[in-house]
C-alpha cells in the first residue's frame, strides 16, 4: 500500500525524500536556517525542486553557508558564482546571499543566535494547521509579512512574504502537511 503523501509532492524521488524527511520538521540549527532562508530566496520565481537539485551545488559553492566566509566574497568571487551552472546565476540573488550574511550575523549579535530569532515569532513552538486539501494551503500570512518585514528591517533580501512563509513550512515553524498525509501525524507535537 502506497503511503498518502501531500499533494504537492511529485514522483521525483529527490521531492519525495524532502517531503518525508525534512519538509516540516522543526529545525534550530542556525546554520541550517541561514542555508534555508537562503535558498528560499534563491527558488524566487522558479520551482522548489530548482532548487531541490542544484542544493549541493549551493552548498559547495557558498562555502557550506557559512557566513563568516561568505561577508568576504568579492568582485572576483561573484563573478565565479555568476559562472557556476550549478546555482542559479542570477547576480541579485547571488549579493543577496552575501547581504544576508551580513544580516545574520548583526541578527546573531544582537538576539543570541539565529533561531531565537526566528522561532520568537511563533512562540518557541510549532503552528498546527489541519488542512484538508493542498488548495487550503496559503502561500502567506499575515504572520509570515512580519517576519518578511523584519528580516527585511535587519537588512535581509529575497525576504518577501511568499518566500517566508515557504521557508516557515521548510523549518517546521508551521507544520502544513495535509491532515490525510501520513507525515502529518508524525509530526504532531
Amino acid at each position: 500500500m502506497m503511503m498518502k503523501r501531500c499533494q504537492w509532492v511529485t514522483a521525483d524521488p529527490i521531492y519525495v525524500e524532502y517531503h518525508d524527511q525534512e519538509w516540516g520538521v522543526a529545525v534550530h540549527d542556525d546554520r541550517r536556517l541561514f542555508e534555508m532562508i537562503n535558498l528560499e530566496g534563491a527558488q524566487a520565481g522558479l520551482s522548489w525542486i530548482t532548487i531541490l537539485k542544484k542544493r549541493k551545488q549551493y552548498r559547495l559553492s557558498f562555502d557550506s553557508f557559512d557566513p563568516l566566509k561568505i561577508i568576504h566574497y568579492n568582485d572576483s568571487k561573484i563573478q565565479e558564482l555568476m559562472e557556476n551552472a550549478g546555482i542559479i546565476r542570477n547576480q541579485r540573488k547571488i549579493a543577496a546571499v552575501i547581504e544576508n550574511a551580513k544580516a545574520y550575523l548583526q541578527i546573531l549579535e544582537d538576539y543570541g543566535s539565529f533561531d531565537s530569532y526566528l522561532w520568537r515569532f511563533v512562540d518557541g513552538k510549532p503552528l498546527i494547521n489541519h488542512w484538508t486539501t493542498h488548495e487550503q494551503v496559503p502561500v502567506t500570512t499575515p504572520l509570515s509579512e512580519a517576519l518578511s518585514k523584519d528580516l527585511k528591517k535587519h537588512g535581509f533580501k529575497f525576504v518577501g512574504g511568499t518566500i517566508c512563509y515557504s521557508f516557515m513550512q521548510a523549518v517546521g515553524m508551521v507544520m502544513d502537511h495535509t491532515v490525510d498525509c501520513f507525515r502529518y501525524n508524525e509530526l504532531l507535537p
